[in-house]
């Protein structure tokens, strides 16, 4: 059966315990595939100020660790939990590693690469930190690149909020 809300699936946290979407329902949703190694690393800090300052709003941050890209999230659950805990503040909800592209793209990624294609059309996951915005309906809105730092995409959420 196909999905056809983000509210339809089911994803494990960080903790391996299954968590439905459905969790989310009504909530401003920001979901960005994290990576501990990468260039673009220190954007869990801005993603936690962003979490911090506008929870409490109807925000959600959702960070998805992938190792897709060359390597740089190789470590295990745990470790990139206290990773982005000690090294960045991270509260915000942590999810199991998943994989962005390819055969083993996990059923959210999927739908939400359908829902906001990104450069040219192009349903591919770039790079790590790729963020995608969803309304309070479970709407995909919008996809930001990678480049797309927290502080500069606090606008469209503040909208939506």
């Amino acid at each position: 059966m196909a999905q056809s809300s983000i509210y339809d699936f089911t994803v494990r946290d960080i903790q391996g315990n299954g968590q439905s979407m459905e969790a989310y329902r009504d909530k401003v949703l920001l979901i960005v595939n994290t990576a501990s190694k990468c260039g673009f690393t220190p954007q869990l800090e801005g993603l936690q100020a962003l979490y911090k300052d506008l929870n409490e709003l109807g925000l959600e941050v959702l960070g998805f660790p992938c190792n897709q890209f060359m390597n740089q999230d190789p470590g295990t659950d745990e470790s990139i939990s206290q990773f982005c805990s000690l090294n960045y503040g991270v509260d915000f909800p942590m999810f199991a590693k998943i994989e962005v592209n390819g055969d083993g793209t996990h059923p959210l990624y999927r739908f939400l690469k359908q829902e906001a294609r990104g450069l040219m059309g192009s349903e591919k996951v770039k790079w790590n930190f790729t963020k995608f915005l969803v309304d309070r309906n479970g709407r995909v809105v919008r996809r930001y690149p990678p480049t797309a730092k927290p502080e500069a995409i606090r606008k469209d959420i503040e909208e939506l909020l």
